[in-house]
């Protein structure tokens, strides 16, 4: 089939289906999507490039049209010939007559200008998606109307209809019911060939690997299918999964009842339960341009519990493909994880599409999440910054994220934001891209803050530093501040990263490597060097954020070799075993998600 690359096509289920048909219904008149769709055909889609989200839609071997989800609009059926053809049978709007005399014209490649056309509704407004049809009524194009109903009248000039597709007038094709039977039957063969090639995979880095194995589980359809594969393997391997807090609860019920089924181990560890919150507290909304919460929420969990339940090491199987993206399409099917030390990651399934994985769940007649049924085509976490607005209508029926959008409407307030910026999911970026704000302006909306409100805004912990680099008697000094002021105790306990720290609780300072540090934030530093002091004050900088901004994900637990840094109160601490490796200071999302480094 002629589909957009890379062509990750996937199912649609009956939630999708009726979106469609109701989508069509709506544009064309009753009964027009049940004409497109009728029962008992298997339908297919495949996303597509779009400012918010596009699906082409599947059947009977070929696109029969796309699905456009606009923002501030919603959904729109954009009709290919095959669908067109059905449409105009039950159609009672939506549609353009023309002229014999443009037929041939349209044909080769015009527009349907304002003369050609014979008659049309007036309810036709410019912008709806039409179906042009000759004077015996078959179809013979479909695209946009330039221009409105009471526009189109004799003498009137100009394009009618921007064509987007054209063919042939003729009717429509009769094709006979299909079933998944029948989809699993004829792609047998295929399926065998992967599934054998993914066993083999399996056993095979498990052998050279030599280390205990686990399949990192999400809930979703890919690792659904390395569970599988797994068991066809002979293999008995435990499910490891972790709640980030921010799961669909439909989620965790389906991953527990997953592995009970399966008979299988289940590894259950959970993210700190305030671990979002004080995220949120330092860093706001997580974003596209801005994803803190998959550290704090997941990566240190994951490293947490990789080091409890495999201290020596773990081979992980994940359902990675590389169609999902292209960054998993540019990595190997086996890799060394340098976020999570110990972790060797491999992907049976890299060179599945979509398809194969769902073509493997169905035959083998799987319980899978809930929320695929619902109109998701991935599952991850219920406020995923990710999610496109088509997605995130979806998840609106959640309670979970009506807790999100109290959050949402609560932030805003304070920051003089409109309604828009929470209804248009302008809170997905830090930084919104121009397309976005070009979209917001075509549609006549504003996300600007009212600047009359006075806000509160808590900021991020930055250094100022004074102007230049001073000499004095040890060579050069810099003086600066930091904008809050510090717990002085916690921030010598986290210094000890870097050296041996001297802590005066009763004069409230504390120092390190020449560099003292006052409670109420000033900074003095001194070094023989001009660029050792600045690196120095840079690595300070880190470290003193580090300890205020801490939110307990404990991604730095998995760097220390000596096991001197633990969790308490939600917040690292560094015992007396630290060797001053510096090894764990980064990653860290207080110092990846702080605006700025030191400013002169």
């Amino acid at each position: 089939m002629d589909i957009t690359p890379p062509g990750d096509v996937r199912p649609a289920f009956k939630h999708d289906i009726d979106v469609i048909q109701k989508t069509i219904d709506r544009q064309f008149g009753e009964g027009c999507g049940e004409s497109v769709i009728p029962d008992n055909h298997v339908v297919l889609l495949n996303k597509a490039p779009a400012l918010d989200r596009m699906d082409e839609v599947i059947m009977d071997g070929e696109v029969i049209g796309t699905m456009r989800y606009d923002i501030g609009k919603g959904w729109t059926f954009l009709s290919r010939m095959p669908a067109a053809r059905c449409i105009v049978n039950k159609a009672t709007k939506g549609i353009v007559t023309t002229d014999d005399g443009a037929i041939k014209p349209i044909l080769s490649g015009s527009n349907l200008l304002a003369p050609g056309v014979v008659s049309t509704s007036d309810d036709l407004e410019s912008g709806d998606e039409v179906i042009v049809i000759c004077k015996n009524g078959k179809a013979l194009a479909s695209g946009t109307a330039r221009m409105s109903g009471k526009d189109l009248v004799p003498g009137s000039r100009g394009m009618a209809v921007k064509i987007r597709w054209c063919d042939e007038p003729k009717d429509a094709d009769k094709f006979p019911e299909t079933t998944w039977d029948l989809v699993i039957k004829a792609n047998s063969k295929e399926m065998e060939m992967k599934i054998a090639a993914s066993e083999k995979f399996m056993k095979t880095v498990i052998e050279e690997k030599q280390r205990p194995a686990m399949i990192s589980f999400s809930g979703g359809k890919d690792s659904l299918a390395v569970l599988i594969l797994s068991k066809k393997a002979g293999l008995d391997i435990p499910l490891f999964f972790i709640d980030t807090g921010l799961e669909f609860p439909e989620t965790i019920e389906y991953v527990k009842r997953t592995a009970a089924n399966h008979n299988t181990e289940l590894i259950l560890e959970y993210a700190p339960r305030e671990a979002f919150k004080e995220g949120l507290n330092v860093f706001g909304p997580p974003g596209r341009d801005y994803r803190w919460c998959c550290k704090t929420n997941k990566l240190g969990p994951t490293v947490r519990a990789i080091m409890k339940h495999f201290p020596d090491g773990v081979l992980s199987f994940i359902g990675q493909r590389r169609y999902e993206s292209e960054s998993r399409a540019s990595k190997p099917k086996v890799w060394e994880n340098p976020w999570t030390p110990g972790q060797i990651g491999a992907s049976p399934i890299q060179n599945w599409t979509a398809l194969h994985v769902w073509m493997l769940i169905i035959s083998e007649k799987e319980e899978y999440n809930p929320w695929y049924e619902k109109g998701l085509d991935r599952i991850g976490c219920y406020l995923c910054p990710a999610s496109d607005l088509a997605e995130l209508d979806i998840v609106q029926e959640s309670p979970k994220y009506q807790e999100w959008k109290s959050y949402l409407e609560e932030y805003a307030e304070k920051r003089g934001l409109p309604e828009e910026w929470i209804r248009y999911g302008a809170w997905r970026w830090r930084r919104m891209p121009q397309s976005i704000h070009e979209e917001l302006d075509r549609i006549g909306v504003s996300i600007k803050p009212d600047k009359s409100v006075k806000t509160s805004i808590l900021q991020n912990l930055n250094l100022s530093l004074q102007e230049g680099i001073s000499p004095c008697t040890m060579g050069f000094s810099i003086e600066g501040a930091f904008n809050k002021p510090l717990d002085i105790q916690r921030t010598a306990n986290v210094l000890r990263i870097t050296g041996d720290v001297e802590l005066n609780e009763e004069e409230g300072w504390c120092a390190v490597s020449n560099v003292t540090i006052f409670e109420e934030g000033a900074l003095i530093a001194k070094d023989k060097e001009e660029k050792s002091l600045k690196e120095k004050v840079e690595k300070i900088r880190k470290i003193v954020i580090k300890s205020a901004e801490c939110v307990g994900c404990g991604v730095c637990i998995g760097k220390c070799t000596q096991g001197a840094i633990k969790l308490n109160d939600g917040k690292i601490t560094i015992g007396e075993g630290c060797i001053h490796c510096e090894k764990c200071l980064e990653p860290c999302p207080a110092l990846t998600f702080n605006e700025t480094a030191y400013e002169f």
